[in-house]
């Protein structure tokens, strides 16, 4: 049979890396490929422990996709957004105050970021069933690359991943993915994600924060390393520690379902996003991310079965298991109030700010 033809699109240049000396955290590198015995995924779950221990994020390598298939899929990334005009994303944009869901677009200046100034960032967001809702017109030819590529980050990503962190906990391999099936009712999805350079006046304004520091409200967050330095993480001497750009390499990190479920073993770590270096200022900053979630149902308690949390002891946020919300009810109390809400100040630090979600104290770092 021919082979299917694949959609002409123009290729998107990104920035060259930057030469500025920053401060780069020093993460793990964890290679998949190395999983694939027994014996294998036991030496990388001690790995990812330990990682996840350090600096709540790490590095995968042997993933699957070559550097080809990653550039062609940055080129797809940036078409609902170079592609698609400003009135049609106005029909596609994500209902996301009213249900809690990011399917579809958000758009700039939804998001307000400190000063009285709002993001410059849009990003479009597509549930790994690439059907469930309709696209702009740019899109479509796409889907099948999309949804070929979503079933990877799933299938050959996520899951390895989860299979390594339940072995971390000394629980069954597969208890972690059973809770992340693939034709489950979930919200997991892709995102394409796009900075663009603001003001002088809004950098000042801001003090060059993009994002406030924060923690992903999913289980697990997997994002395609691209060159443009803006991403920094919270280190454990609360300092923050800029992330390395590693060609055809991803960055994982957990997020607070993933906490709630290890009993605070596997901690969400704070992040942020932050002005690039000087040489990358006037470039657009395009990222890839898969967003992974737990099934619809599953209920956010500690998995007491762990040997490691009995010996060790976890931490509950509900006194009672079936206090404990539903991946669906956090996730859409935390993706409706997330740059909508008004923070109350903290008492305690400087510069953080707080709200309360689902009986639980969520802050945000500027």
């Amino acid at each position: 049979m021919p082979s299917p033809i694949i959609p002409q699109i123009p290729h998107y240049e990104p920035a060259p890396v930057t030469t500025q000396p920053l401060d780069y955290a020093d993460l793990a590198i964890i290679d998949l490929s190395q999983g694939n015995t027994v014996e294998g995924r036991a030496q990388l779950a001690l790995q990812v422990r330990d990682a996840m221990s350090t600096y709540g994020f790490f590095y995968i390598v042997g993933h699957g996709y070559s550097t080809d298939q990653m550039k062609r899929m940055f080129d797809i990334a940036d078409v609902p957004f170079s592609q698609v005009s400003d009135e049609e994303k106005q029909k596609y944009v994500a209902p996301t105050k009213q249900t809690g869901s990011y399917q579809g677009y958000k758009l700039r200046q939804y998001w307000h970021i400190d000063g009285g100034v709002r993001d410059q960032i849009e990003n479009y967001n597509i549930n790994r069933d690439v059907n469930r809702r309709t696209h702009p017109e740019a899109v479509r030819p796409l889907l099948p690359e999309i949804s070929q590529f979503a079933r990877h980050a799933h299938m050959n990503v996520l899951n390895p991943i989860l299979r390594l962190m339940a072995l971390g906990l000394e629980l069954p391999e597969d208890t972690m993915v059973n809770m992340h099936g693939y034709d489950t009712q979930s919200e997991t999805y892709v995102r394409f994600m796009k900075y663009y350079p603001r003001s002088a006046e809004d950098e000042e304004k801001t003090k060059s924060v993009w994002l406030k520091g924060h923690t992903d409200f999913g289980t697990i967050s997997i994002l395609y390393s691209q060159p443009v330095a803006a991403l920094q993480i919270l280190a454990r001497d609360s300092t923050w520690k800029w992330i390395r750009h590693i060609e055809n390499a991803i960055v994982v990190n957990a997020g607070d379902a993933m906490e709630f479920l290890s009993g605070g073993f596997y901690r969400a770590t704070i992040h942020r996003v932050v002005q690039p270096p000087p040489d990358q200022r006037r470039y657009t900053r395009l990222g890839i991310f898969y967003f992974c979630l737990a099934d619809d149902d599953v209920k956010l308690a500690p998995l007491v079965a762990s040997p490691l949390l009995q010996r060790m002891g976890f931490k509950r946020w509900f006194e009672k298991d079936e206090d404990a919300p539903l991946m669906v009810d956090w996730r859409k109390a935390r993706t409706s109030a997330y740059g909508q809400s008004t923070l109350s100040k903290s008492d305690k630090e400087d510069r953080v700010e707080e709200e309360v979600i689902n009986g639980v104290l969520v802050r945000h770092y500027n």
